[in-house]
C-alpha cells in the first residue's frame, strides 16, 4: 500500500490505529502459537528419541528368559572372535553359561560355535570355566554345537563340552598358535627414513617392526609359541579322551570338514542346534540366555576400535586363529 493511499484509507477510516495494534496483536498470537507447536513437536522427538534409546539399551532377552518357566534347552552363543571387550569375550560368555546352568529349567546347555578363533587366554578362561560347571551341575549336560567354522581358540572352548556336533560341511581344527606382524625396514630404507628406538633393557624392543629381525628373538618368540601350543594340545587329550585319533597332522594346524573330523574324533556326531534339543536333550523349546552388547557398548566399541587393531597390528600379537 503506498502513503497516499495509507493517507486516504486513515481520512476514510478514523479507527485505523486500532485495527492495525489488532493485526499487530493476532499476528503475535498466530507466531506464539506457532512457536509453541514447534516446541511441542522437537519435546515429542526428544522423548521418542530417549525412547528408543532406552528400548535398545534393555536386554530384553535376559528379562523374557527370567520370565520362562517350562523346561527348556538352554543357548548360549559364541559368535566371532574371542576376545576381550567383545561378543566373544570370557566375561560375556561365561556369564551367559552361568545364568543357563543356574536356571532350574535347564535340562541341558547348547553352545553354538561359528568362530575362526581369537584369544588363547581368553580361550582358556572359557574352557575352565565349562568344567566348573560341568562338575557344579553334573545332571546338566553341555554339547558344542558347531555351525560354519569351529577352529583354534573356538575348538579350544569346544573341547570342554560333553560332546560336539558338527554339520558335515562345518570347518573344525587349526590346533595351533601364531604370532602376527609387519617389518617395515626395507621400505624405510628406501624412503630414507631412520629409526631410533632407545631402551632400557636389551629385549625391551622385542621383535619390534621398524627394525631388523634379531635371530635371538625370533627363537624366543618361536619357544613361547611352542609352550601355548603344547597347551593347546593338552587341552584337545583331555577334553576328547579316547575318542580321539592322533595323526602326525592333528596338531600341525591344519582343519577338516565337520564329516572328516567326526572321522578323527575332533568331533562326535552331525547334528544342529534343534536336533540337540529335540532329540539328545529331550526339551524342544529353546531359551536364549546369551548376553549381547546393546548399543552403547557396540558404539564405544566401535569408536575406540580403530585406534587399537592399528597398534595391534604394527607391534604384533599372539592368537589361536
Amino acid at each position: 500500500m503506498s502513503e497516499s493511499e495509507r493517507q486516504s484509507e486513515q481520512r476514510v477510516d478514523p479507527t485505523w490505529e486500532r485495527k492495525l495494534i489488532e493485526r499487530l496483536a493476532l499476528e503475535s498470537v498466530v507466531e506464539q502459537r506457532r512457536r509453541r507447536r514447534w516446541s511441542i513437536f522437537f519435546r515429542l522427538v526428544g522423548f521418542a528419541y530417549l525412547g528408543v534409546l532406552a528400548f535398545a539399551l534393555i536386554d530384553w532377552s535376559a528379562l523374557f528368559n527370567q520370565a520362562e518357566h517350562r523346561k527348556h534347552t538352554a543357548l548360549v552363543e559364541l559368535s566371532g572372535v574371542i576376545a576381550p571387550n567383545g561378543e566373544a569375550s570370557a566375561d560375556r560368555i561365561i556369564s551367559s553359561l552361568q545364568s543357563a546352568f543356574d536356571d532350574k529349567n535347564t535340562q541341558g546347555v547348547i553352545l553354538k560355535i561359528n568362530s575362526p578363533g581369537g584369544s588363547p587366554v581368553q580361550s582358556g578362561i572359557i574352557n575352565d570355566e565349562i568344567y566348573r560347571l560341568r562338575a557344579l551341575y553334573p545332571d546338566t549336560p553341555l554339547y558344542a554345537v558347531v555351525e560354519d567354522i569351529c577352529a583354534s581358540g573356538g575348538y579350544y572352548v569346544a573341547v570342554a563340552a560333553d560332546r560336539i556336533y558338527v554339520d558335515k560341511a562345518s570347518i573344525v581344527g587349526s590346533i595351533g598358535v601364531l604370532m602376527d606382524g609387519f617389518g617395515f625396514t626395507g621400505l624405510m630404507d628406501k624412503v630414507g627414513v631412520e629409526r631410533r628406538l632407545l631402551t632400557a633393557g636389551e629385549n625391551k624392543g622385542f621383535l619390534d617392526p621398524f627394525s631388523p629381525q634379531d635371530p635371538r628373538q625370533k627363537a624366543h618368540a618361536q619357544q613361547l609359541l611352542g609352550d601355548v601350543h603344547e597347551q593347546f594340545i593338552a587341552v584337545v587329550r583331555k577334553g576328547r579322551g579316547d575318542r580321539l585319533k592322533e595323526s602326525p597332522d592333528m596338531f600341525s594346524g591344519l582343519m577338516w570338514s565337520g564329516s572328516r573330523s567326526i572321522e578323527l574324533g575332533l568331533a562326535d556326531d552331525l547334528g544342529s542346534v534343534e536336533f540337540v534339543a529335540r532329540d539328545v536333550v529331550k526339551a524342544a523349546d529353546i531359551v536364549d540366555f546369551t548376553q549381547r552388547q546393546n548399543i552403547a557398548e557396540r558404539f564405544a566399541k566401535k569408536f575406540g576400535a580403530d585406534l587399537g587393531e592399528s597398534v595391534a597390528g604394527a607391534l604384533g600379537r599372539v592368537g589361536m586363529r
